[in-house]
């Protein structure tokens, strides 16, 4: 709802479409910059306190490759590394799939190694086939 209803959301989209022409119709791209990296900072942090409020400790391991599960799950889900594409919903179902390949692999018992080589190929593999689709598409 707020990426496509609300006008942040559609500055953000058309900020990663394209800054320039963003900037040209007369949003201000630096500002604009500023909020969404400071929310995701916010967001971040807060992730991090709930997080470690769950583990009921604080490593410096704790998370380790959390982010290639959001980066798998956002290019599954159809987003583009060029910006402008994809949708928050994608994004979800990205996750499902990421989620149910890696909770398959546990009730399976295969080993934690082995998973992040599993997990980085379908990364990969969605990589490719998005490069592919647009380099087509042109």
């Amino acid at each position: 709802f707020i990426t496509t209803q609300t006008v942040l959301g559609r500055h953000i989209y058309a900020m990663g479409g394209n800054p320039e022409a963003a900037q040209l119709s007369g949003i201000n791209v630096k500002r604009l910059t500023y909020v969404v990296f400071g929310s995701m900072g916010m967001l971040s942090g807060l992730s991090g306190i709930l997080f470690a409020s769950r583990l009921q400790s604080a490593t410096t391991t704790a998370g380790t490759l959390f982010e290639l599960d959001a980066i798998a799950a956002a290019y599954v889900g159809g987003v583009s590394a060029a910006g402008g594409v994809g949708r928050v919903t994608g994004s979800l179902i990205g996750a499902l799939v990421m989620l149910s390949l890696t909770s398959g692999m546990n009730l399976m018992g295969i080993d934690i190694s082995l998973q992040y080589v599993v997990r980085g190929a379908v990364l990969a593999a969605a990589v490719i086939f998005d490069v592919t689709t647009r380099s087509s598409g042109k």
